[in-house]
This record gives structure tokens, C-alpha cells and sequence, in this order.
């Protein structure tokens, strides 16, 4: 069974074509640019050399039939027929309150999607693009809508509404959602299965962080509470969105500084987070200056990774026992340094790494922590479009 997964955001689109049998990842790539005057495509069979395509990719139906050709090319393809494809698995951001699973799409669901576009403006307008530009190009194929909010359908009440008046709850729907789901998801059911027990036994603290960033706390395998809210904008500080901050801020902003709400959504979002605090984004760049002495660095640095030690405690709370940590994601998995630093002084909560583990962590999954240590620490790499894949298939089979 070969399915292809689809995340299509506003002027970019990333996809992986994965035999299930095995699973083998056949293909990957990414249309980025689509719309600007210098587009580029770069498709990746498995096992041959990368294509590369440099020019205008005027909409992103034009984008998706280049990815289509070159999946069937002579020389760099990996179907011989769009019939091949099975089914087209796509990564939707917002699911509402409506979608807790994965969900065959027809005309109703994509409504449904278009419906919800407030609460995701940028993000389910351009998956809703690639739902019907797949529909088009594939059209035997069964196409599949995978929402980053469903994983966290199961957090009680109490963990996603917000202290407001009921009737903006119950007219409309402002509650926290959480995101990166599928990620979660993934790295959780991992995390389960290396640890040797069910997943409905199995209490985590899975901590994403990216440029984005989120942290879940996981009871038996389910979402019980999340950082990221009503948007992805609250919780851990990350690249460039300011996570947790005063609501009364805003109020100042516009008040005080005379600022619109655009600009101030444009502040809280993308000039906020570590960009606003050392003016880089990119963590890398943040722990080489911090290493050379930078104060502003070392502040982004030190704020960011006390963030994520205060959710958590907060999360230890919430769960009650834990059997893990994980961390995932691009800064999760490669920083030794944040990871580090998020874990120091949480010793009485009993986490403690070893520090030779911690800076050798490498691979799909690696223990980081002491032999002493109570809790497991985890480092695993996630794989959102493989649980997309999975996902998908299952939607088929049942």
C-alpha cells in the first residue's frame, strides 16, 4: 500500500511517499516559494540523487503536478501510475472541536474545514488548497484529513477552558486546542513501546521543541493538558512567538503605544520569542553566542530552558507519576545544552541525566539519563509524516 502525505502551507508544500508494507520511505520533498518570482522544487527518491527545480510555481496546484510528474518520472520517480497511490494523507491544522481522529474527506469534512478557518487563518485555508488539489491529481486515491488538534480531544475541561464568560465558550468555541499532535502522538507511542509497557499504562511528559515549541502531558497514552492554547502562540518561548505573557500586555500595547491589532499580533508572533529577545530565531545560533559570552544570548538561552522546567513541574503535578521525558523535535533532539539545562534542579522530582549520555544522544531514540534516576529521559526523534502514514492506513482499514 503506497500512501503520499501532504502538508500544504500557505506558499509551500512538503510531502513523503512511504510503502506501507514495510514501511520504506520512497520519496521525499518540498515546493516551497510557490507564488513568489523564484520558486524551487527539490524531490528526493530514496536511494538516487535529489532533483532540483528553480523558477516560478505561480499556485500550488501547479506545485502538486510537478511533485506528481516527478514522482513518475523515468529516472527519478517511484510509481509507475497516479493509481498506485492509495490514498493521500493530509496534515490539517485545525480540526475544532469536531475532529478527534483521523477522517476520510468528503464534501461535508471539507466544510468543515473551511468553517474552521477562523481559529486557523493561516493554516487550514492552504490545506484545505492541497486537499482539493490532491482530489484532482489522484483521483482513485481515498484522501485522508490527519489534525494537529486531535490528539488533545482528550483533555478534560479543566485543562481546556479558559476563566471567561461561558457564552464565549459556548457560542464560540474559544477553549484551548494544543498543536503539534501528531508529533506528540508519535514520539509518545514510541516512548510506550521502548519502555516495554502499554501505553495505557504509561504516564509522559513530551516536550516538543522546534522553532515552534510545545510541551504535553500524556495519561495513559492520552493528551491530558497541553502549552499551546486557543492559537499556538502561548506556552514555551520559541523562535519568534513569545509564549505565556500577561493578557494586559496587549491592552498596553494598544492603549498606551497606540499600536493596531495587527501589528500587535505581528509583534507577539513573529518578532517576539527569541528573535525579540537576541535577534536570532535559530537556536544554534543563540548557543554559539552564548558560548562566547553573549549576555543577551545567555538570557534567551537561560529563559527559554526555565520555561520548559516550569511546565514540567507543573506537568509532574498534573500526572502525578511519570515514566518519562521525551524530547523531540529539532532543538529537542539536538541540543544537549537545552536539554541540560531544562532537566538541572529537577533532582527531588527525580530526573537526573548523565552527562556523557546526554551529549552522545544520537540516532531514532536515546536514554539520557543516570542509572540512578527515577524518571526516564528520553530522546527520540519524531516522525510526523510516518504518523500520518500509520494513521491513514488505519482510517482505510477500519
Amino acid at each position: 500500500m503506497k500512501i503520499l502525505v501532504i502538508n500544504s502551507g500557505s506558499s509551500s508544500i512538503k510531502y513523503q511517499c512511504f510503502d506501507m508494507a514495510t514501511p520504506t520511505v520512497l520519496a521525499t520533498g518540498l515546493v516551497e516559494r510557490i507564488g513568489e518570482p523564484a520558486g524551487r522544487l527539490i524531490h528526493r527518491p530514496a536511494g538516487g540523487p535529489a532533483v532540483q527545480r528553480d523558477g516560478v510555481i505561480p499556485t500550488h496546484r501547479d506545485g502538486l503536478a510537478q511533485v506528481v510528474e516527478l514522482l513518475l518520472d523515468g529516472n527519478h520517480g517511484v510509481i509507475e501510475s497516479p493509481d498506485e497511490i492509495t490514498a493521500v494523507g493530509h496534515r490539517v491544522v485545525h480540526g475544532g472541536e469536531r475532529f478527534s481522529a483521523p477522517t476520510v474527506i468528503d464534501d461535508d469534512v471539507r466544510q468543515t474545514i473551511r468553517d474552521l478557518s477562523p481559529l486557523a487563518p493561516l493554516h487550514n485555508p492552504p490545506n484545505l488548497v492541497g486537499i482539493e488539489v490532491a482530489t484532482e491529481l489522484f483521483p482513485d486515491a481515498v484522501q485522508v484529513a490527519v489534525f494537529d488538534t486531535a490528539f488533545h480531544q482528550t483533555m478534560p475541561p479543566e485543562a481546556y477552558r479558559y476563566a471567561i464568560p461561558t457564552a464565549l465558550y459556548d457560542e464560540h468555541k474559544i477553549r484551548a486546542y494544543g498543536f503539534h499532535g501528531t508529533s506528540h502522538q508519535y514520539v509518545s507511542d514510541v516512548a510506550a513501546r521502548h519502555l516495554g509497557k502499554p501505553a495505557t499504562d504509561t504516564n509522559l511528559i513530551t516536550i516538543h521543541l522546534g522553532n515552534g515549541c510545545s510541551i504535553t502531558a500524556v495519561r495513559g497514552g492520552q493528551s491530558v493538558d497541553t502549552s499551546m492554547g486557543f492559537s499556538p502562540l502561548p506556552g514555551l518561548i520559541m523562535g519568534t512567538r513569545s509564549g505565556d505573557i500577561d493578557p494586559a500586555v496587549v491592552f498596553f500595547l494598544s492603549e498606551q503605544l497606540g499600536m493596531s491589532v495587527s501589528q500587535i499580533d505581528r509583534v507577539l508572533n513573529k518578532q517576539s520569542g527569541l528573535l525579540g529577545l537576541a535577534g536570532a530565531n535559530d537556536l544554534r545560533d543563540i548557543q554559539r553566542r552564548h558560548e562566547e559570552g553573549d549576555e543577551a544570548a545567555t538570557l534567551a538561552l537561560t529563559m527559554y530552558t526555565y520555561r520548559i522546567k516550569k511546565y514540567i513541574g507543573a506537568y509532574f503535578a498534573a500526572l502525578g507519576r511519570v515514566d518519562a521525558l521525551v524530547f523531540t523535535a529539532g532543538v529537542g533532539q539536538n541540543s544537549a545544552l537545552v536539554r541540560q539545562m531544562a532537566c538541572d534542579g529537577l533532582e527531588a522530582l527525580g530526573v537526573r541525566l548523565d552527562d556523557a549520555k546526554n551529549a552522545a544522544a544520537a540516532g531514532d531514540i536515546s536514554e539520557i539519563q543516570a542509572v540512578d534516576s527515577p524518571v526516564c529521559v528520553l530522546v527520540i526523534a519524531t516522525n510526523e509524516e510516518l504518523e500520518i502514514a500509520r494513521q491513514t492506513v488505519s482510517v482505510i482499514r477500519s
